[in-house]
């Protein structure tokens, strides 16, 4: 699956800030954590040196003090029962400072520094170097980081559902005139070439796509038209010289009746592709049919009978009250293509049906068409290798003239898979009425 130009932008930019805010996360978590473990470390340096001086002052004035100027109590630091030191009185009230030899600390004394930060000093005393221990509780620190952790957890998430919105949003409207401009050059067909996309009020990219668009759709439509004008004068100014050798063959056909008879042949045959032409043209032109109530049924059965020859049967089967709106002369002209193609291939029978809503299919017993060449046998003069051996009148125009009537009804012309144990050919027309005129020739 192929993801959208808009789905891809999401995708990518949503990614991005999730790396960039990943990244900012753990280096915001880091840097918080070093800070404030380094402030813990501050503090308990704070609190043994605070302790440290205490001892010092009362060491040396043999007077035990407080840290915060408290009134003086007697003498030094006396034996604790365990062995160590014992602090003075103030430094002793203070839970998170220890004073003593830790050689002599109790195994109950041992825990005393988890979850915490301490800070070491030794202070020479009149009994020996004594050690001095502070700590401050990292809780404070950790409770911080569970709470950045937890905004984070919840804060990404939001904020890059609010990226993925935004950059879905903003890629979209950037490219609404994109998607005007793709349904609208959808819509342009051969018949309506003088449509244009739109141009953004925009000066950007999109709108230079648009203006060279457009431009080139006017060079191809003068090319069309070009076309068109060439085959049309061309058809139109073949028919009165044809006209004219007719009738002087015609006149003349009482002194060479052989000779003008072979002649009046090939005119007919040229009269008839110059008609083809003509009408491929105006086909091509998107000309509006001329459209009335049409009794598909009796139009088939006229054009059937109408293409009679004396060795091929012809079989009718045709449901009654198939009307549809639509040009009784294109009908026509299709229908009777189609008997037309398949009498000439016949061996025996040829079978025109009529099934309502608005189907015809032409079935003839003939050697078929081979599966590689359904399609190509609606395309403009062409002609399979064993048709042209028995194909006497054929131009190769039929099969597309009566494809692109179809088509002009809103409807398909194919090849169709023949009936179990049938050989020949099957072309099915399935006309739509309700989509008159929306069909185009290619």
């Amino acid at each position: 699956m192929r993801w959208s130009v808009r789905l891809r932008a999401t995708v990518v930019a949503t990614m991005a800030v999730a790396l960039a805010l990943g990244v900012a996360a753990a280096v915001l978590v880091g840097n918080l954590k070093s800070s404030l473990e380094a402030s813990a470390d501050h503090d308990a340096s704070r609190r043994a040196d605070a302790a440290a001086r205490s001892l010092t002052i009362s060491e040396e004035s043999g007077q035990r003090t407080s840290s915060a100027g408290g009134p003086a109590l007697d003498g030094t630091a006396d034996p604790a029962p365990d062995g160590t030191t014992g602090p003075s009185h103030d430094v002793a009230a203070d839970p998170d400072v220890r004073v003593g030899r830790m050689d002599t600390v109790s195994q109950a004394e041992r825990g005393w520094s988890e979850g915490y930060a301490t800070a070491e000093r030794v202070v020479s005393t009149s009994e020996g170097p004594v050690t001095v221990q502070g700590r401050a509780s990292l809780e404070p620190a950790r409770d911080a980081l569970n709470a950045l952790r937890k905004l984070l957890l919840m804060g990404i998430p939001a904020l890059l559902l609010l990226v993925a919105g935004m950059t879905w949003l903003l890629v979209g409207w950037a490219l609404a005139p994109v998607s005007a401009i793709r349904r609208t050059f959808a819509d342009i067909t051969t018949s309506d070439l003088h449509q244009r996309v739109p141009v953004p009020a925009a000066q950007d990219e999109v709108a230079r796509l648009a203006r060279t668009m457009n431009a080139t759709l006017d060079r191809l439509e003068r090319a069309v038209e070009r076309h068109k004008r060439f085959v049309a004068d061309a058809a139109h100014e073949l028919r009165s010289p044809i006209a004219t050798l007719r009738t002087r063959l015609e006149l003349g056909r009482r002194e060479a009746p052989g000779l003008t008879r072979e002649a009046l042949t090939d005119v007919e045959r040229i009269q008839g592709l110059a008609a083809d032409l003509l009408l491929l043209a105006r086909l091509d032109a998107g000309e509006p049919l001329r459209t009335e109530e049409i009794d598909l049924g009796q139009v088939t059965a006229e054009e059937a009978l109408r293409t009679r020859r004396h060795d091929i049967q012809i079989f009718l089967d045709i449901a009654n009250d198939v009307v549809l709106p639509g040009s009784r002369s294109h009908l026509s002209r299709m229908i009777g293509n189609l008997v037309d193609n398949a009498v000439r291939h016949a061996d025996s029978a040829v079978t025109v049906r009529v099934a309502a809503p608005a189907v015809v299919e032409v079935v003839d017993d003939g050697p078929g068409i081979p599966v590689e060449h359904r399609e190509s046998v609606f395309g403009r003069f062409t002609r399979l290798d064993e048709a042209r051996a028995r194909d006497e009148g054929g131009s190769g125009l039929g099969l597309a003239i009566a494809r692109d009537i179809a088509r002009a009804h809103g409807g398909t012309l194919v090849v169709a898979e023949p009936d179990r144990r049938a050989k020949g050919a099957r072309l099915r027309a399935d006309l739509r009425p309700g989509r008159l005129g929306t069909g185009h020739s290619p």
